[in-house]
């Protein structure tokens, strides 16, 4: 069984290389992973060592503006703020200068920014990747990101398609996304399928077939979330209990033996034990508005980047508030907070003043309503991985970082 684990995720390592546009693969191999093995050992020395702080990968909300208006999306609902090209490139600019090299670039929908191409393109060191629904990666956009080369496009399927429009609040947007999918395959990328899971969807994307679905339709990499119920239109008859969570962990472990791509989540180390990105220090956010975030769902800052962004690694320095959100949210839970004491979270934002950093400017009272849900803190029932690869890359990649003693 071993043996067939070592296989399976060779073969599906493989397709890379056999399937993607040599520069592609040539960025992906430097940019991404050479530069992020040499950033993580520095974040985790500086973290050892008690040195300023910044987090290893950063993630950029380029815009509030979406084609599509979601169920239980953070954005949803939002105005009109997006970060001007002058901060974008400053934020950038500050992450390469503490050797972070790979940035998340999201929304609302990240290709209606004008400039997102021209910005990551003269960054041509760095190696992004591209939340988006794939309604707008045309043939066009996807043959300029292979001429880039720097870009992984990860590409959001909620469901098939009578989900796809009844959660997203679109027509065909199933069919509109799988032109975006194919068209990234058309042109050579590395590229992944990203699904936020929640009750209605589970049963269309939770399962074997739809893992060889997008197989077949050349992503490279599924990337499975836990469903937040958050935003201006929040659902949490949809959130899964318990009971849902702890079979999905169950099931990403055993896809992960023989499945035709990689698996990815963020929520768990090789033990089973429950991690959150924001509270090991592992990652953090910047908001449309230009707010230093705790993560993408709590939308609630102190701290705000200049005009050009070219502060960013002092705030993230000496920000009082988000080095007191670390120590609280690790030592609250190894879970989610948002999901599993949003009061506590509360009590946290109104003792430290923080502010609404949307374009809705609801967010308080929308904090205020939450009640608490099942997160991914499955103490008592970890589930440790099986497939000894994804086990040592967790091992070297996905740990506490000293956050929970």
């Amino acid at each position: 069984m071993k043996l067939q684990n070592y296989i399976a995720t060779t073969k599906a390592a493989l397709r890379i290389p056999c399937e993607c546009a040599p520069r592609v693969v040539w960025k992906f191999m430097y940019n991404f992973g050479w530069r992020s093995m040499r950033n993580i050992s520095r974040f985790e020395k500086r973290q050892a060592e008690g040195k300023p702080f910044f987090p290893a990968f950063v993630m950029i909300s380029v815009t509030e503006r979406c084609n599509l208006l979601c169920s239980g999306c953070w954005v949803s609902g939002g105005g009109r703020k997006s970060l001007t090209v002058e901060q974008l490139d400053g934020i950038i600019t500050g992450c390469k200068q503490k050797g972070s090299y790979f940035l998340g670039i999201l929304g609302g929908e990240p290709l209606m920014y004008k400039g997102l191409l021209d910005v990551m393109e003269k960054h041509a060191e760095c190696y992004f990747q591209l939340f988006t629904n794939g309604t707008l990666l045309t043939e066009a956009v996807a043959m300029r990101l292979k001429k880039m080369g720097n870009v992984t496009p990860l590409i959001s399927i909620e469901g098939l398609r009578e989900e796809s429009d009844t959660r997203r609040g679109g027509t065909d947007v199933f069919d509109r996304t799988l032109a975006g999918v194919r068209a990234c395959r058309k042109a050579g990328l590395i590229f992944g399928v990203a699904a936020s899971i929640c009750k209605s969807n589970y049963g269309d994307l939770v399962n074997r077939e739809y893992i060889d679905l997008i197989a077949k339709e050349g992503a490279h990499y599924l990337w499975y979330y836990i469903y937040r119920p958050v935003g201006a239109d929040p659902n949490t008859a949809n959130a899964l209990d318990r009971e849902e969570v702890l079979a999905f962990r169950r099931f990403v472990v055993e896809s992960r033996k023989d499945a035709p791509l990689f698996i990815i989540e963020t929520y768990w180390d090789d033990k089973g034990n429950a991690l959150c990105p924001g509270a090991t220090g592992m990652s953090h956010h910047i908001s449309p508005s230009g707010a230093l975030e705790f993560c993408p769902p709590i939308q609630m800052a102190k701290d705000f980047i200049n005009e050009d962004g070219s502060n960013l690694a002092e705030l993230f320095e000496t920000s009082e508030f988000l080095a007191s959100f670390r120590k609280m949210a690790a030592e609250s839970s190894r879970g989610c907070i948002l999901l599993e004491d949003p009061q506590k979270m509360v009590d946290f934002l109104e003792k430290h003043r923080a502010v609404d950093t949307t374009g809705r400017n609801t967010v308080w009272a929308e904090y205020k309503k939450m009640i608490p849900l099942a997160g991914h803190n499955l103490k008592g029932e970890e589930i440790p991985e099986a497939n000894r690869i994804y086990k040592w890359v967790k091992k070297k990649y996905f740990f506490g970082f000293g956050a929970y003693g």
